[in-house]
């Protein structure tokens, strides 16, 4: 295999189950500031529990997941706050080439067995795939420029169906 060969297979492990209050893609908040006041329940998987020591210290973590409720990706989307067609890569659309997807949640509480959570944006039932703690000396450019994104239709704050997976998909 060649240094730019990718290997034959990739493994993800499940580490836990994120419980939501949003069943559907549909109605979910784009984004976690437009989430204020969603609250979760992490449920880590037992041979993961140990990973929470030390995690108590932090007020916001990533949440890397799996977007279990999202059609397969396509190369050019209509995102949700656009009317425009956009390459995937420079959206946060959902449906990715490899479903996985990042959100910075406010951290409420560690438990043994789960953490709880504030300013979720994910589908209820979401296969977590790790979590990591949230530093904004490596975390935060707030002056980074966004694409096509300055100049958007910003009205929308929860997505619609688009890119929902169909019943039996």
């Amino acid at each position: 295999m060649s240094p730019n060969e990718p290997p034959a297979a990739m493994v993800l492990k499940q580490i836990g189950t994120i419980r939501t209050p949003y069943p559907e893609p549909a109605g979910t908040p784009l984004g976690g500031s437009t989430a204020e006041g969603a609250c979760a329940t992490v449920w880590i998987e037992e041979p993961y529990r140990e990973a929470l020591k030390d995690l108590e210290g932090f007020d916001t973590v990533w949440l890397v997941y799996w977007f279990h409720r999202s059609r397969p990706g396509e190369a050019v989307v209509t995102p949700f706050k656009d009317t425009v067609p956009r390459g995937l890569f420079a959206t946060r659309a959902p449906s990715r080439f490899n479903p996985i997807g990042i959100s910075a949640v406010r951290l409420l509480a560690v438990y043994a067995d789960r953490i709880e959570v504030e300013g979720v944006d994910i589908v209820d039932g979401a296969p977590l795939l790790d979590i990591k703690p949230y530093i904004p000396q490596y975390d935060s450019w707030p002056e980074s420029r966004t694409g096509w994104f300055e100049q958007a239709h910003r009205s929308a704050k929860v997505a619609d169906g688009r890119f929902a997976k169909a019943d039996g998909e």
